[in-house]
């Protein structure tokens, strides 16, 4: 077919009867574009999901009829409770229902911000906080909890997190489910079951200005210290920072040592009380030592240093023996120590003649010369290029009129400690022969006089 033959079929398809050659083409290339627009669509046709990636509604009704179902049946016996548990686990899907399982255990039911119970759902009667308010119950709860968390390891963190969270319900609780919480809590913390970090929910500020916290913290710290002892919730409360923060239990009106020491003292429990006030009195000298040595720094006269020290001996009432080891810590961290040994004794005589006055101004009793001469001992020993250094510095001292030859002569002879003491006695040895000597000498020219 020619071309001629071939633009007529096409004008008569665009129904056009004469034709320039430009309309012509304008017509074709109009078909052309409209032939590359034009899409295939599909309509009418449905695209399956696999089941695998569809989300699944958390939904836990079931679960939380399940895990009802099976308490109602084991009742009070808590041996089949914990077999119930290790058996459900299998089936259930406890990873995703954590908070919904820890809730039933502990109030029988899902529980709703606040603390309330659900109430569109199934709950249990055989719960944490319908079962007998006393420790030997609770303690067969922890094991409960304990065998349920070693058996399915990944519930232990949801566990820590249903632990703090039930702690800022603790409002929502009537006492006596406070009391059975704080029981167990105790418990759980002296196994290691939890951290006690989980201690940090409890200085909400509404439960600590409406006296939670503080019933709160009696009822676990003596179920804890039932368990082990102060050593042992000392060191769990210092590992996570907690040491310090007890005080936190009281609104800040009544955040004083006299009012926690009263108030734990009168519930039974003096031992928190002694180390709440030995914790405070430690963070009181570290901070009077940082406070002396930016004193120091800023080159403050040694009358207003020794003025400032008497003052907070006031307040503080800390010993004369106390202060001496602060003051001497505080000096000798007031500067930065050269590496080279024989260049450390030279530096450190320069530094204590200069604070020399601020020392004896701290040791008017024999009891806190001698704390000074040991914990001069003490520091030679484990600052090592400080070993060569000691006679030195006692001499100095002895010279500075800081220490008496008393003192001196009985650090000597029995009140030294271990550390280095071969090493440092060998020091001393010509030294306190010499004081020996003009001790019999003033003696006998004391005898020629009379």
């Amino acid at each position: 077919m020619d071309t001629r033959a071939s633009l007529s079929i096409l004008l008569l398809l665009f129904g056009v009867s004469q034709a320039s050659p430009l309309v012509v083409r304008s017509s074709l290339v109009s078909f052309m574009n409209n032939q590359k627009q034009q899409k295939p669509t599909l309509t009418g046709q449905r695209f399956k999901t696999r089941k695998r990636d569809e989300k699944e509604r958390f939904d836990p009704t079931q679960f939380q009829e399940s895990i009802v179902q099976g308490l109602n049946q084991t009742g009070t016996d808590l041996e089949a409770v914990a077999k119930f548990l290790d058996a459900s686990g299998a089936k259930l899907d406890y990873r995703r229902y954590a908070e919904t399982l820890f809730d039933i255990l502990v109030a029988g039911g899902m529980l709703a911000p606040g603390g309330t119970l659900s109430d569109d759902m199934t709950r249990t009667e055989y719960c944490l906080f319908t079962a007998s308010e006393d420790l030997e119950t609770m303690q067969a709860y922890a094991q409960v909890f304990n065998k349920l968390i070693r058996r399915y390891k990944y519930l232990e963190k949801g566990f820590e997190e249903e632990i703090k969270k039930l702690l800022l319900f603790l409002k929502g609780f009537t006492e006596s489910e406070r009391n059975k919480l704080a029981m167990l809590t105790g418990i759980l913390l002296a196994n290691g079951n939890i951290s006690a970090s989980i201690l940090n929910s409890l200085f909400n500020e509404n439960l600590v200005k409406e006296g939670v916290s503080a019933a709160f913290a009696v009822k676990l710290f003596k179920s804890w210290i039932n368990e082990k002892d102060i050593n042992s919730v000392a060191a769990s409360l210092r590992k996570v920072g907690m040491d310090n923060r007890l005080m936190e239990l009281f609104p800040a009106n009544k955040r004083s040592c006299e009012h926690f020491s009263k108030y734990f003292t009168d519930a039974g429990l003096k031992e928190l009380s002694d180390f709440a006030r030995n914790q405070q009195s430690i963070g009181a000298r570290k901070e009077l030592q940082k406070e002396l040595q930016e004193q120091m720094l800023r080159g403050e006269t040694l009358k207003d240093i020794i003025a400032y020290v008497r003052e907070e001996m006031k307040k503080t009432s800390i010993s004369e023996q106390t202060m001496i080891g602060i003051v001497w810590t505080s000096v000798m961290s007031s500067v930065e120590w050269n590496k080279k040994e024989e260049l450390v004794t030279e530096q450190a005589i320069k530094l204590l003649k200069q604070y020399s006055p601020l020392l004896k101004a701290f040791t008017s009793q024999g009891l806190s010369e001698l704390t000074l001469l040991l914990k001069i001992q003490e520091y030679c020993y484990d600052n090592i290029h400080f070993m060569k250094a000691f006679q030195k510095i006692v001499v100095l001292l002895y010279k500075a009129d800081v220490l008496s030859e008393e003192v001196i002569l009985k650090w000597y002879t029995e009140s030294h400690v271990a550390k280095g003491k071969s090493v440092f006695l060998e020091q001393m040895k010509k030294f306190v022969e010499w004081l020996k000597n003009a001790e019999e000498e003033s003696e006998s020219e004391e005898e020629e006089g009379d």
